[in-house]
């Protein structure tokens, strides 16, 4: 399903004139040095094609035909290749080995058999041949050359195209040249054609190995079946296995705007149809945060696909049968992983996309992010709000349970109550994460956005309890430096009743410090109708209910810097001053 959809992919791309997507047998690769030879074959120039800077150049991308995977042998690419093979260039010591390499690479181009059609390929053939290292040495690209090794092709002198690029090269690389023996039906396509016996390298994967991985590749007698090697085991024609692995590094390359990172996963994600949901999804997820350009992309990308999905059935964004593909990648040695692979319509993601923000909504101060972003959400929860202390299948589980519409992953609420009780601090995006969490498990669950006065779970009451507390406390004693919360908000939370008989106690200290007898009334009216609904102090709160500790928490602390009126609350006009004049 997965090479038969990024198979589609390519087709698709591929039919555009100006598409992106390398034709079959060639593939984009970055080439810092063109070497222009004359008509006789003598070095014309050196140019060098990068853009930028110091150590931030970067070399132009161009079509050449497609590499041969790369091992400890010698085995030369076709008319491009780095300055060990192309000029012979020693820069490891190995004299010999760089002879075998430079000869492997004349004789690629020899096997073309086309020099006497093509002047370009006589002309690249007469520089190898005649070789002058004092030429190259007095050009000013010389010994940068000599010290990276780089990447080198070939144009003729009065050409705009690279040799390898003529017409009778591509015709050279398209015609069929295989053994009957070895075609089989392709799995992708369901015809009789040629089998690819090692799948290009997937490149661009985070953490993969540099010179690329494998999806598919059976290196062990363990792996095989029936007799068969290699890839021959799971059948894949040459040029669908050429069109989903092109397709897959146009997604991973370093300009694509279709790969965000998620953890450990590279994650790529396209749909069978041009979408606006595709140029918006990694804004959707926050991936776009550090857009300078437009710092606000996130949120104006979620209200959008609000409103898309408000107005279905009027809106014709939101396609119905319209399939969106999301795969996350991770590295495995020598081969990929696949993380996680979703498919649904563009309705169906959106829709889950909305609900996810949906359970996420809690009051927040203005200065906050209305939508958070799920790096963020991940952050909170790791030690000391690092990225690379989220643990690495984590995100790519939560990145599924909200397309698959499940809950979200249970070690996501026992981190982000681990944070709190640790850095005794609910913050934002804990509380947020947390009521998510209960929420997304039980739908009769139905936290508040705001504080609920009608919620008699006990963690939640206990939670308010030590929200007021703390308040009596800072009010008693104005500009302390360290209040109850850093000393005994993690046994409030996990055992209460060890705690919270100390907690009322200091109260009573506390409140006869203010001089407001009004205040001191309405306070009292507060712990009343928080502590009518408490019957006892457990002895021992589950996780969940610590999760309900610090939600109310957080609500009772969101309400007493919240403006009210009377009209906003149903309550009675002194219950509504014992919130209220709280502020």
């Amino acid at each position: 399903m997965i090479l038969q959809a990024l198979y589609d992919y390519y087709q698709r791309k591929s039919a555009n004139a100006d598409s992106a997507l390398a034709p079959a047998g060639f593939e984009y690769k970055e080439i810092p040095f063109i070497l222009e030879v004359t008509a006789d074959g003598k070095l014309a120039q050196i140019e060098d094609t990068r853009t930028g800077d110091g150590k931030k150049k970067r070399a132009k991308s161009e079509r050449v035909p497609q590499g041969v995977k790369k091992t400890s042998g010698v085995a030369a690419n076709l008319l491009w290749d780095n300055a060990e093979y192309v000029l012979g260039i020693d820069t490891k010591g190995k004299p010999e080995r760089v002879k075998e390499q430079q000869a492997a690479f004349a004789e690629r181009i020899r096997q073309l058999a086309i020099s006497e059609q093509d002047e370009g390929i006589a002309a690249v053939l007469a520089f190898l041949e005649n070789l002058d290292t004092e030429v190259l040495q007095q050009q000013p690209q010389w010994e940068e050359i000599a010290v990276t090794n780089p990447n080198l092709t070939f144009r003729l002198q009065g050409q705009l195209h690279l040799v390898c690029q003529s017409r009778k090269v591509q015709a050279a690389l398209m015609s069929p040249c295989g053994d009957d023996n070895a075609k089989a039906t392709c799995l992708l396509t369901g015809e009789q054609a040629e089998i690819e016996r090692l799948h290009p390298s997937i490149k661009g994967v985070w953490g993969a190995q540099s010179s690329g991985a494998n999806i598919i590749s059976f290196n062990l007698d363990a792996f095989t079946s029936y007799g068969k090697s290699q890839s021959f085991n799971a059948p894949v024609s040459k040029e669908a296995a050429f069109a989903y692995t092109t397709a897959l590094n146009h997604l991973l390359s370093k300009d694509s705007t279709q790969r965000m990172q998620v953890g450990d996963a590279s994650t790529v994600f396209w749909a069978e149809q041009e979408h606006t949901l595709v140029d918006d999804f990694t804004a959707l997820w926050g991936a776009a945060d550090n857009n300078k350009d437009d710092p606000d992309r996130n949120t104006n990308a979620v209200k959008a696909l609000y409103k898309a999905v408000q107005e279905y059935g009027r809106n014709p964004a939101l396609g119905e049968t319209t399939r969106f593909f999301i795969l996350g990648l991770a590295p495995n040695a020598a081969r990929i992983s696949v993380r996680f692979w979703h498919v649904g319509t563009v309705r169906e993601i959106s829709q889950r996309i909305v609900d996810h923000f949906e359970y996420l909504r809690i009051e927040h101060s203005e200065r906050d992010a209305e939508f958070l972003p799920l790096w963020l959400l991940l952050r909170s929860t790791a030690l000391l709000g690092k990225t690379e202390n989220v643990p690495p299948n984590l995100a790519g589980d939560v990145i599924r349970c909200i397309l698959e519409g499940l809950p979200y992953p249970q070690t996501l609420l026992a981190s982000a109550v681990r944070r709190i009780r640790a850095e005794q601090e609910v913050t934002y995006p804990r509380a947020a994460l947390i009521k998510a969490y209960l929420n997304r498990l039980n739908p009769t669950e139905n936290l508040a956005v705001s504080l609920d006065l009608e919620n008699s779970n006990t963690g939640y009451r206990l939670g308010r309890l030590f929200a007021v507390l703390e308040k009596i406390q800072e009010e008693a004693q104005p500009g302390i430096n360290a209040t109850i919360r850093d000393r005994y908000y993690g046994a409030a939370s996990a055992t209460p009743v060890t705690v919270f008989s100390t907690l009322l106690k200091l109260k009573n200290h506390h409140l006869s410090k203010l001089d407001n007898k009004g205040r001191v009334s309405n306070f009292e009216k507060l712990l009343g109708e928080i502590m009518g609904g408490i019957v006892d102090f457990p002895a021992h709160l589950p996780l969940a209910d610590q999760g309900r500790f610090a939600i109310g928490y957080y609500h009772q602390r969101q309400d007493f810097f919240k403006k009210h009126t009377k009209t906003e609350t149903t309550q009675p006009e002194s219950e509504t001053g014992a919130q209220g004049e709280l502020l």
